[in-house]
């Protein structure tokens, strides 16, 4: 990539042409961003410069060149930037931790608006697997009434969580380190929502994207021979944590949905459902206890 030019209108088309070789989606998208990283400015002040021709400096010129190099090599953007929206929130994301997905704050809802819901002046919800924190964060911020734990098993992405939680400011949230098998049992029977987005790859499966493929860390996507050893976990986890009336919320691959509901309706959940993201694809599965 060579940016003789440097005005900012330049440098995006550059980098965009760069990564749409590359095959990046939203080539043009990343571009803005990553121009916006560089400068310090947000994607719409980036493009109100291109609007006045603005100019970039050779050493400006020089790390967006470097960043869009790791971005066609299709490193993630969120590991580039080291950031990553979800919901209200930025999140520091980084190797070892699982990069929070769009679908994911719809699925986040479900456990807001039960916990909202609840009946209690205090009630407990509880994030297992958290990994960023963000679903755990995004419940203790918008339900500021409620105490809330993200429990998380991996020292590597443990890093993040706890980076997350401190830099958040929510004070009714809390990071714990702990096998999902075995976690907060002082709790037992007094959760009113236990949500998880879990590893559910099947092993054998090899996803489609160099970024999860290639960045994302292995404890975070595959989740057994059928992709459900973790899911059929969270379900005698949450059975143990929450109380009579309590929801569980679940999210999973699009073709996973049927099985899970056969997985929880065994385990003796309630009012098991299935529920399509914004595509209409299978995306999360809810459940009473």
């Amino acid at each position: 990539m060579n940016l003789e030019k440097r005005t900012i209108a330049s440098v995006l088309a550059l980098a965009g042409e760069v990564l749409a070789r590359a095959g990046v989606p939203s080539a043009d998208v990343d571009a803005e961003l990553l121009v916006g990283h560089v400068l310090g400015l947000s994607r719409g002040a980036v493009q109100a410069k291109v609007i006045t021709d603005a100019e970039l400096s050779e050493a400006e010129s020089t790390a967006i060149e470097t960043l869009v190099a790791r971005r066609a090599a299709r490193e993630p953007l969120q590991h580039i930037t080291g950031r990553a929206p979800f919901r209200s929130m930025e999140l520091a994301v980084g190797p070892g931790v699982f990069v929070p997905r769009p679908e994911t704050e719809q699925v986040a809802q479900f456990a807001i608006d039960a916990l909202r819901a609840a009946a209690t002046p205090e009630p407990i919800g509880i994030d297992l697997g958290t990994g960023t924190g963000a679903i755990a964060l995004a419940m203790a911020a918008e339900v500021p009434h409620a105490r809330v734990y993200g429990v998380e098993n991996s020292p590597e992405a443990f890093l993040w969580t706890t980076q997350n939680f401190r830099e958040s400011g929510v004070d009714n949230a809390r990071a714990v380190f702990m096998d999902l098998a075995d976690a907060l049992p002082e709790l037992d029977g007094t959760v009113a929502v236990v949500i998880s987005n879990p590893p559910y790859i099947p092993d054998a499966a090899i996803p489609r994207d160099p970024e999860v493929r290639l960045f994302d860390p292995e404890h975070a996507l595959y989740g057994g021979e059928d992709g459900l050893d973790v899911v059929r976990q969270v379900s005698q986890t949450a059975m143990r944590l929450l109380h009579p009336g309590g929801t569980l919320v679940l999210e999973h691959g699009e073709s996973q949905g049927a099985a899970i509901a056969a997985l929880l309706i065994e385990d003796g959940w309630r009012a098991v459902a299935t529920h399509p993201d914004l595509l209409g694809r299978d995306r999360a599965t809810t459940a009473l206890r």
